[in-house]
């Protein structure tokens, strides 16, 4: 009997030994740039070029830089929390609703944004849905994309590379 009770003991403690390593996330911060040889990019410009990343307890801050073509950089910071809480900003005078949240599954990060613009024939929603991965070593980022905008969808992926780790 002590020996059964002994090793229901020692399988529990592997089990809960265990937990910690399983639930952890990857190491999303630091910063990110660019691999056009093997993203997938959308033929509007701009583009996502380079994504700084901090993640902090259940806060997730960001500097985002969209190459305009030719040289043009245009960046903007973001600040939100991983629940699905809601934010609002504005970015370059145009209004931008975002959430984020970790994804069950897979351990994956949503990202989701609509920024409203003013088109040609008034205003319009430009949607995004972001899925951020990083790969087992932590050294490359895919953000699989999908756009929506009055004229269609796009999608795509963008590929980074870490160009440094956060600290």
């Amino acid at each position: 009997m002590k020996r059964v009770s002994c090793f229901v003991f020692l399988l529990v403690l592997a089990i809960v030994a265990t937990l910690p390593v399983t639930g952890q996330k990857s190491d999303y911060s630091g910063v990110w740039k660019i691999d056009k040889q093997k993203s997938v990019l959308p033929e509007y410009l701009p583009s996502l070029s380079k994504i700084s990343i901090k993640i902090e307890g259940d806060s997730l801050f960001t500097e985002r830089v969209y190459d305009g073509g030719e040289g043009q950089e245009y960046p903007f910071n973001e600040s939100i929390t991983l629940d699905g809480k809601e934010y609002r900003m504005t970015i370059y005078d145009m209004p931008r609703k975002l959430k984020a949240n970790w994804s069950e599954q897979d351990g994956s990060l949503i990202v989701e944004s609509t920024t409203t613009f003013n088109g040609q024939s008034g205003a319009e929603d430009f949607i995004s849905r972001e899925t951020w991965k990083i790969d087992k070593a932590n050294s490359t980022l895919t953000i699989n994309f999908k756009n929506t905008i009055s004229g269609g969808e796009s999608e795509g992926y963008f590929f980074f590379n870490r160009a440094e780790q956060s600290k």
